[in-house]
């Protein structure tokens, strides 16, 4: 007795058939692609092919852009937690104010981009507008435990500026 095997493109096919009936009972989940990938994000309010000159020390990242889009009362720099864990930082003009409703600006996809690292601190992130340049900073420096909060750290309060004062907690 002959046994001739099956042509191997009927197999290809049998199993992508058997693997679409089982994704359509549910067996198999479809991965969703997620827009931010990164924990901390830098958003400018330029094209993703502007000109932007990175500068990193050891206590901030700054950003520098000549724009002249900004009214001549400057820009502000909004920390937005997104997603539980993910964190935007997003550079305003002043003139458009902080509750405007730029629902489109939101979803614009060809915006300047930068992953920023672990170590930033993006709600102290500060943006000024100056001779047609746009400068962000983002400060650098040990991100705080998020235990049972009650102490242990060091803060520092003040604003630019202002005087800084280093406060221990016990």
């Amino acid at each position: 007795m002959r046994v001739h095997p099956a042509p191997r493109k009927r197999t290809i096919a049998v199993q992508r058939c058997a693997a679409a009936a089982l994704s359509a009972v549910g067996g198999a989940k479809k991965l969703r692609r997620l827009p931010h990938i990164f924990a901390k994000v830098l958003e400018l309010p330029f094209g993703a092919d502007a000109d932007v000159a990175v500068e990193e020390d050891a206590a901030e990242l700054r950003f520098v852009a000549a724009t002249e889009g900004f009214s001549p009362g400057g820009a502000c720099a909004h920390a937005l937690e997104i997603h539980p864990g993910v964190t935007k930082v997003v550079v305003r003009d002043l003139s458009t104010g902080i509750g405007a409703d730029d629902r489109a600006a939101t979803f614009e996809l060809d915006r300047w981009r930068f992953r920023l690292p672990p170590c930033t601190r993006p709600t102290m992130a500060t943006a000024t507008y100056a001779e047609g340049e746009l400068i962000v900073t983002v400060p650098k420096g040990a991100v705080p435990d998020e235990g049972d909060g009650n102490g242990g750290g060091a803060a520092i309060l003040g604003g630019s500026g202002a005087e800084r004062v280093l406060v221990f907690v016990q």
